[in-house]
């Protein structure tokens, strides 16, 4: 049994974040801290069932402020750092890359200073457990080779922990700099951390501008199912719960210095992610005409990756993680979700869930 310890995990209230603070209260004897500026993406109604737990704490700061994030450690003392805070949507980051490099790129230097000066201070045997788990994606490698482009037969090949980064939007881009200032810390400062880069996430309150939830709700609504190109863009899709899993193993077992990938083993083209979403629909609520009839194929993003898939067997053969969800099982939890939770949605589309209207 893994020692309790204190585990401050930022971007706590975010898609990804809350589902690993559900976890560790859940699952495990660990405390949490959950530091979150709570921007337009972080909900504190995802983290309700276990908000009046004793382990649980929140404290809403920004970890772009070095005071903020100096008084969190120094009042809670934790044993691990888990970052995940961070602008994540592609498209926003094509609009205003701006957000994207302030958050990711300088408030994960903050963070890290903070962090070097609080792991500094610290007894030589609180040290010994420490880490700084950075959370990534797999969107700082780039993108691999489509099948449409392999010759018949040929080997399709996948991101491993040594792919050279290549990333293609602001938003990967902010992360590989966020990645490399880690990597940096570690072997200039010294400071024990570990990397992990997964795939694509879906599951339970995941905000609405993502493609899935986008599409459940949209659907829902009536709305047209927009597909950008012709929807053969790939993606290896991972159920967060199993995530949340992985991170918490790597955070509390990973080997300082490595870099772990985590993926569901479920290479999935867009249209078909879009089509099984409406096929599960058109079975828990039919209507006529069939979902599938709203699918809109629109113009595709400026310089959309093609494919992203993960080899995950280093983090299977090295910590005994593996998915647990196949992308079947996982979607059809996601849609009956979003079907028993209409007032978390709802909170989300109008706004109420921070107080003001996202005209959504």
């Amino acid at each position: 049994m893994t020692t309790a310890k204190t585990i401050l995990v930022t971007g706590g209230a975010g898609f990804i974040g809350s589902a690993v603070v559900r976890h560790l209260i859940n699952d495990t004897q660990h405390t949490v801290v959950n530091l979150d500026k709570l921007t337009y993406a972080g909900n504190l109604e995802s983290l309700l069932s276990v908000s009046d737990s004793e382990r649980y704490h929140f404290e809403q700061v920004d970890i772009c402020d070095a005071e903020g994030v100096r008084r969190v450690f120094a009042h809670y003392q934790p044993d691990i750092i888990m970052h995940l805070a961070a602008e994540s949507h592609v498209d926003r980051s094509i609009d205003g890359p701006g957000e994207f490099i302030q958050t990711n790129v300088v408030g994960t230097y903050v963070l890290l200073e903070q962090a070097r000066a609080y792991y500094a201070s610290m007894s030589d045997a609180k040290k010994a457990g420490f880490r700084f788990h950075h959370i990534s994606t797999d969107e700082v490698y780039g993108d691999l080779p489509h099948p449409d482009e392999v010759a018949e037969g040929g080997e399709l090949p996948l991101f491993t922990e040594t792919t050279p980064y290549a990333p293609s939007s602001p938003y990967s881009a902010s992360k590989a700099a966020s990645d490399h200032l880690v990597r940096a810390w570690l072997r200039t400062f010294k400071l024990p951390t570990v990397v992990t880069n997964c795939s694509n996430n879906y599951g339970p309150f995941h905000f609405p501008e993502k493609l899935i939830p986008l599409v459940i709700l949209n659907a829902l609504a009536g709305k047209p199912l927009p597909v950008y190109g012709n929807g053969n863009q790939i993606r290896d899709w991972l159920y967060v719960e199993d995530h949340a899993r992985a991170l918490v193993v790597v955070a509390t077992q990973g080997a300082i210095g490595e870099t772990y990938n985590i993926g569901g083993h479920n290479e999935k083209q867009n249209i078909e992610v879009v089509k099984t979403i409406c096929t599960i629909l058109d079975e828990l609520v039919p209507k006529d005409p069939a979902y599938a009839e709203q699918i809109t194929y629109v113009a595709d993003r400026p310089g959309h990756d093609m494919r992203y898939a993960i080899d995950a067997s280093k983090i299977q053969r090295e910590l005994g993680w593996a998915p647990q969800e196949t992308f079947e099982s996982g979607i059809r939890k996601t849609v009956q979700w979003y079907l028993n939770n209409e007032n978390w949605w709802k909170a989300v589309q109008d706004g109420s869930y921070q107080g003001e209207r996202l005209g959504l």
